[in-house]
């Protein structure tokens, strides 16, 4: 495996180095608050979830080792508590009232270009919001898979990390996404 330099940065803060966690906020708070916030869907939640992720990080630091890219490592850490705070959402759905903004799922993904017209760029912006909708409704596994492949550009191999899944299942949980959201998606978009 090639060094991984935020590998280095979590094995000096194992060893007490503790202004480290600074530099690795610094360096994955962004890549992080947007897989979080395309998961949850909404950006107050995202922000809280993306620093409990870092207090994990630093909870644990102590049990951390080299095993796979620290990225992957963040990112299942991030991933289940996703997981987790959509179901205390759900269960506690009859109290809270929804508050997804699925239609600004990416601040990018809504700036209109240049070359559009405003009724092009309404129609794109319904795009993305009916395919974050379709993609909110995928079982934790395929929502995951599917995020940080497309998002966050990660390889299979670190997909499989973060999942703790082989490889093959990667791409299955892949394929089997794509189906679920081309099957979702006929005709609306």
């Amino acid at each position: 495996m090639e060094a991984d330099p935020d590998a280095e940065l979590m094995l000096r803060l194992k060893n007490g180095e503790d202004s480290i966690l600074n530099e690795l906020m610094t360096r994955w708070q962004q890549q992080l608050v947007a897989f979080i916030y395309r998961y949850v869907g909404h950006e107050t939640d995202a922000l809280d979830l993306a620093q409990e992720t870092f207090v994990r990080v630093y909870e644990t630091r102590r049990r951390y080792t080299v095993q796979a890219k620290f990225s992957t490592w963040l990112f299942a850490i991030a991933a289940n508590l996703c997981r987790n705070h959509l179901r205390w959402r759900h269960r506690r759905r009859d109290t809270i009232p929804e508050t997804l903004d699925t239609e600004n799922a990416e601040p990018a993904e809504g700036i209109q270009s240049l070359d559009d017209s405003p009724d092009q760029a309404a129609m794109r912006s319904e795009s993305i919001s009916i395919i974050n909708a379709a993609i909110d409704k995928l079982p934790h596994d395929l929502k995951t898979a599917i995020l940080l492949y497309e998002y966050q550009s990660l390889s299979y191999t670190e997909i499989a990390s973060v999942l703790s899944c082989s490889v093959k299942a990667v791409e299955m949980k892949l394929y089997r996404a794509r189906q679920l959201l081309r099957e979702r998606l006929a005709g609306k978009i």
